[in-house]
């Protein structure tokens, strides 16, 4: 190590939106490490001399856009998620090996957990999107035993491609199947970008729902995405997505710095209070 005091990043390319650093040099304040979190934006060339050489200088880090394909390739050994995935978005060193992990369908599914307990029992859960981030909601869905998936996308061979991927309890939909499917839908997952600032909104008629349904979106910006106001609006149970991105640092964290912290509501203030800042 270059010094003695532990240091993880966050690289990507760009990566002065991410908020990782905010979340993980909390958690070190709050638990009085002296270390520090710092972001690298890393060019897609230059990945690969990164990631060989960052074990003289840091504990570990994350992954982001559009790196975290080159790190599954990249690393020495993978964990389950990562494996089945198809993508790494936590690097560690252990016993001299490169590992690779991924924490998005854990953070997914943590924060459902922490927001609206119980969400996976005898659940059938309509997915909204087949891109690299359904692959980890699928993935945390499967894990918690839900009864039945089904993947809906514009495009149906890429809804297909991951029913052949994942296999067990999933079904693939076109766009046009979405009023039908929600009529017994209990969770309901946006993973697309629509919502997202300067992205198409989300129009969906939600009216098939039913009263005790549950909609959660993986967007965080905004935090309330027009899906979820719309499914506010009549009613119904609403996570939004910025508890997914708080929860998936928890592991990493705990890997580099060897304490396990808590996402509070203190925290998830800090991080709104910054999204806020850029409108």
């Amino acid at each position: 190590m270059a010094d003695s005091l532990p240091r993880a990043f966050v690289c990507g390319h760009p990566v002065s939106h991410s908020r990782s650093p905010l979340i993980h040099n909390y958690w070190l304040r709050e638990q009085g490490i002296e270390g520090c979190y710092e972001r690298r934006d890393v060019a897609p060339e230059a990945f690969e001399s990164f990631i060989r050489e960052f074990p003289h200088t840091y504990v570990g880090g994350n992954v982001t856009i559009p790196h975290k394909e080159s790190a599954w390739r990249l690393v020495d050994a993978r964990d389950e998620a990562a494996e089945t995935i198809g993508a790494v978005n936590t690097l560690w060193l252990e016993d001299g090996r490169l590992m690779g992990g991924n924490t998005d369908a854990y953070g997914f599914a943590a924060n459902l957990d922490a927001e609206i307990p119980g969400w996976a029992e005898k659940a059938v859960a309509t997915v909204l999107g087949a891109g690299g981030a359904s692959l980890a909601v699928v993935h945390a869905l499967q894990s918690r035993g839900v009864d039945e998936i089904r993947i809906v996308n514009r495009t149906f061979s890429r809804a297909q491609a991951l029913v052949d991927r994942f296999r067990g309890r999933t079904s693939a939909h076109g766009w046009e199947a979405v009023p039908e499917l929600l009529s017994d839908t209990t969770l309901l997952v946006n993973t697309t970008s629509l919502g997202m600032h300067g992205a198409p909104e989300a129009i969906i008629d939600l009216t098939p729902l039913s009263a005790s349904a549950i909609v959660t979106d993986i967007v965080y910006v905004p935090l309330r995405t027009p899906l979820l106001a719309s499914a506010a609006a009549r009613g119904l149970r609403t996570v939004d997505g910025l508890g997914m991105l708080l929860h998936q640092a928890v592991p990493g964290f705990e890997r580099w710095f060897g304490v396990r912290p808590e996402v509070t509501p203190r925290l998830r203030e800090i991080v709104v209070t910054d999204l806020e800042a850029e409108k």
